[in-house]
């Protein structure tokens, strides 16, 4: 039994988890991960690790060599960079070009896969709101993005319109995943809540401290469904206007929920 000078979940036999992000205050993967192990009864608990661009290619391949190293999650900025540790790929990260899970299968090759997108789709199928036959507007084609919009366009909507501040890597992604579902009318372009009806942020603008809106707007219209990927704060500067003009709003910890329980499964099979 635990002592008032011990706590009762973390031990010399715990099995350690990651999420490798820079920034890392952001994250409330530490705190819902370690949750879900505790709940099925796993000895193992899951703690940020903030490394830094220039150290990345140094520090990761020196972290796997951790023998109680049960896996890793990845996080801005490094879900498509992180693709270079993988053997073996899922099949949404060959689409995706991207990872935010890394495990050490049976046969000792590190597989990884990307459950942001199915993490956005499950978040919307528990809210009841449909993807099917909607015109959808993306912000953000990084790592996130790109598995939001992969998984977004397997739910049939009348359109997908992609923008990234980086206009080439939005034309590259629209360009994929048109290949990918070729009865989905997939574009890169300006961000507009004209002729729109869900709006999802998957950029990162908005994250902490950042009082900025991912797009340039005052007013959103009140029909409008309103998604944002960001975790921390909850109540991100797009939320909280979209709240404002009386519009649905769905949290990245919505998100989180819907994609922590299959990537609990796929580290611990």
């Amino acid at each position: 039994m635990p002592t008032h000078d011990e706590v009762d979940y973390v031990s010399g036999r715990t099995r350690v988890f990651g999420i490798v992000g820079h920034p890392i205050e952001q994250v409330r993967s530490p705190e819902m991960f370690t949750a879900e192990f505790r709940r099925r009864g796993r000895d193992a608990i899951l703690v940020p690790l903030h490394v830094l661009p220039d150290d990345f290619d140094a520090v990761l391949p020196q972290l796997l060599k951790m023998h109680n190293l049960g896996g890793l999650v990845f996080t801005i900025p490094y879900k498509a960079r992180a693709c270079a540790l993988a053997e073996v790929l899922g099949t949404q990260a060959q689409v995706v070009g991207a990872i935010n899970a890394l495990v050490k299968g049976a046969d000792g090759r590190w597989q990884a896969e990307i459950f942001d997108g199915l993490g956005c789709v499950e978040a919307f199928r528990r809210r009841a709101i449909p993807f099917f036959a909607k015109r959808v507007m993306l912000l953000g084609a990084g790592g996130a993005g790109s598995a939001i919009a992969v998984a977004v366009a397997h739910e049939c909507p009348a359109s997908l319109r992609i923008y990234d501040v980086d206009a080439g890597r939005a034309t590259a992604l629209a360009a994929t995943v048109a290949r990918a579902n070729p009865g989905v009318a997939v574009t890169a372009g300006a961000a507009t809540t004209t002729d729109v009806d869900i709006l999802l942020n998957a950029s990162p603008v908005g994250m902490l401290g950042d009082a900025r809106l991912p797009l340039r707007v005052d007013q959103l219209p009140r029909e409008l469904v309103v998604f944002d990927a960001i975790v921390k704060p909850e109540r991100t500067p797009l939320l909280a206007l979209a709240e404002v003009c009386g519009c649905t709003t769905v949290q990245g910890r919505e998100m989180m929920r819907g994609q922590i329980s299959r990537m609990v499964d796929f580290f611990l099979a």
